[in-house]
């Protein structure tokens, strides 16, 4: 047979017996042309193959091969019919033991989904604007850089308690239940963020260990689980009251805007500036219309005053109406003694004439010292009942808020507003409570 022939049969027989295995080996000569194919040597110490994984494939790949990587590549062989050369066509690849790890994350997901430790309920509330944010991660890791900056730029007045730990290695785990212990026994902070930048499943393993869950559930304080990049999940993230996708999401979600905080309290002030206006509008309108209202006592006064008035010009024109019909009265009584011309029955006549004007006289001016009498005790009854008099003897006047004057307690609730006129000016005063009952 021709070299063509034998290595298409034997591409044939490679892809039938070898359509799908894993395989195990450490990564070498790693090549990521611009094409985004990659072109690798897996190797172990007595042997190598070449391997291939194209573009469709590594879109999908979450971390970022290197030489001398332990590797699990799961593959179909293959051969390079122009060169002769066997080669594996990768499919997926992931880092050695990351299998075993999947298996054991689903298993301690289940167990604690089981007890309840993911359940809605037990979510605590996160803090509004809290004054103290508490960062459990590397001091040096990327993470508290991210957190830093948003929380420097957002909203700068937050405080950022960093409590350093270990995120990756053996101890790990035990530095970030400690973390949190110690957080919740002094009080450190009004929230928490766990967590650290992206890696593989074995560099995030520490925040998928059983202790690490029980302690986050245990927290008295909340939570915000901040593990790797939007695409990795961990125990610790299902635990957590909140889980970010990134530390830096963490700190947008802790920490208000202090620029759309400054935009709302001045949206806030011209709000508030505009009901003021108003209020003040109706406030005013109010007092203007109870104003208008309102007869001070200058003015019952003055009317008062002009009722006398009138009654004194009628009391007048009363009397000059009587003088004038006694006048007549005389003036016919002097026709008829002069047409009869008898002395004696004019002297006697005369004499019943003085005697007509001496009372007539004495009813005059008893009528006006009854007119005078009775003006005083109008005008001294005036003062009396006057609310200035009442004032000026050291009591006061209430009034409700419409202006009715208050007469009875029944009149009153507590808690009301009232206004009270007194001696030099008037005051506004609150009821304390409210006795109706009748004491002497």
């Amino acid at each position: 047979m021709t070299v063509s022939e034998l290595n298409r049969q034997t591409k044939h027989l490679l892809e039938v017996s070898f359509s799908r295995l894993w395989v195990m080996g450490e990564i070498s000569n790693f090549a990521r042309p611009g094409s985004g194919h990659w072109y690798f040597t897996l190797k172990d110490d007595k042997a190598q193959v070449r391997c291939a994984m194209f573009k469709n494939r590594t879109m999908g790949v979450r971390f970022q091969p290197k030489n001398g990587d332990l590797v699990l590549l799961e593959a179909k062989a293959s051969l390079y019919e122009g060169r002769g050369e066997y080669q594996l066509i990768g499919e997926s690849i992931q880092a050695a033991g990351e299998g075993a790890l999947q298996r054991e994350f689903e298993k301690l997901k289940a167990l604690l989904q089981a007890e309840g430790l993911f359940a809605a309920e037990h979510k605590k509330p996160l803090p509004a604007s809290p004054k103290v944010i508490g960062v459990i991660t590397s001091p040096t890791g990327a993470a508290v850089h991210d957190i830093l900056s948003v929380t420097k730029r957002r909203f700068p007045a937050t405080r950022i308690y960093i409590i350093p730990v270990q995120v990756q290695g053996s101890i790990a785990g035990k530095e970030i239940c400690a973390a949190i212990e110690l957080a919740n026994r002094h009080h450190l902070c009004d929230v928490l963020i766990v967590g650290r930048g992206g890696g593989s499943l074995e560099d995030l393993w520490a925040f998928n260990e059983e202790r690490v869950a029980r302690a986050i559930f245990a927290s008295k304080i909340p939570i915000v689980s901040a593990v790797g990049h939007e695409t990795d999940f961990t125990i610790a993230d299902f635990v957590a009251d909140y889980r970010a996708p990134t530390p830096s999401a963490a700190a947008e979600r802790l920490t208000p805007d202090q620029m759309e905080l400054t935009q709302r309290l001045d949206d806030l002030d011209l709000r508030l500036q505009r009901l003021m206006r108003k209020q003040l509008q109706r406030q005013n309108e109010s007092v203007l219309a109870l104003v208008s209202r309102l007869k001070t006592p200058a003015k019952l006064l003055q009317e008062q005053e002009k009722r006398l008035n009138d009654i004194q010009s009628r009391l007048h024109r009363e009397m000059r109406l009587l003088l004038d019909t006694r006048a007549n009265q005389l003036s016919s009584v002097a026709s008829r003694l002069k047409a009869q011309e008898p002395k004696r029955q004019l002297r006697l006549i005369q004499e019943s004439l003085d005697a007509i004007n001496g009372r007539l006289d004495k009813a005059v001016v008893r009528q006006l010292d009854f007119s005078q009498q009775k003006f005083a005790f109008l005008a001294r009854q005036l003062h009396t009942l006057s609310p200035l008099n009442t004032i000026a003897r050291g009591y006061s006047i209430l009034r409700s808020k419409d202006g009715a004057v208050i007469t009875q307690a029944k009149q009153l609730e507590p808690e009301q507003t009232i206004n009270a006129m007194m001696r030099g000016g008037e005051a506004s005063l609150k009821v304390l409570s409210v006795d109706t009952s009748e004491k002497q």
